[in-house]
């Protein structure tokens, strides 16, 4: 019985602001955080930035399936992503930023438990995202989730370096988390 709830409490969602002492929040994006999170992920390279525009984009018309972690005001964590429209069933998680200061505090899955709390994710079985083979920090992060929604973890070629990005990019591996069945605890 004990090992049965034990299992069952490493499934629950990360807790949000109700277990932290400061001013941590996490919440959908505005429009006007489009530049915050552009700078944001221009300071955490690997990561590929995008235009502004394409993160105005991200905090109007996917803003339900993207979520921002402020602390004092800053925003610190990012993870942008949407719904496939041919795949109501996934969560295709674009990208995730967190800023140096705010390492370690497990911002990106309490991040991923917000949106996967809101009525758009309410179909979701599955989490699909692609990671370049040498980014190590993404493979720990997304084995993490993968064990926190206890649902196996698959890899398959997505984005070949040579044939889709004709050598300007290391290929991307599409990793799929899933089928699992959202956690119900926040």
């Amino acid at each position: 019985m004990a090992s049965t709830q034990a299992a069952e409490k490493s499934r629950e969602m990360p807790q949000k602001e109700a277990e932290d002492p400061s001013s941590l929040r996490i919440s959908p994006p505005l429009s006007e955080d489009g530049a915050a999170v552009h700078d944001l992920i221009a300071a955490c390279p690997p990561l590929d930035t995008n235009s502004l525009y394409m993160n105005l984009i991200q905090t109007t018309h996917f803003a339900d399936t993207c979520a921002l972690a402020r602390e004092d005001g800053e925003v610190i964590g990012w993870v942008s992503g949407h719904i496939p429209p041919r795949e109501p069933d996934v969560f295709f998680l674009w990208q995730v930023a967190v800023g140096e200061k705010a390492r370690g505090k497990k911002i990106p899955k309490r991040l991923v438990a917000d949106i996967f709390s809101r009525e758009a994710c309410r179909n979701v079985k599955y989490l699909k995202t692609t990671i370049t083979p040498d980014n190590e920090a993404s493979w720990g992060l997304f084995r993490s989730i993968a064990r926190w929604l206890g649902a196996p973890l698959n890899e398959s070629e997505f984005f070949d370096k040579e044939r889709h990005f004709k050598g300007r990019h290391d290929s991307e591996i599409l990793v799929t988390i899933g089928p699992f069945e959202l956690p119900a605890s926040l």
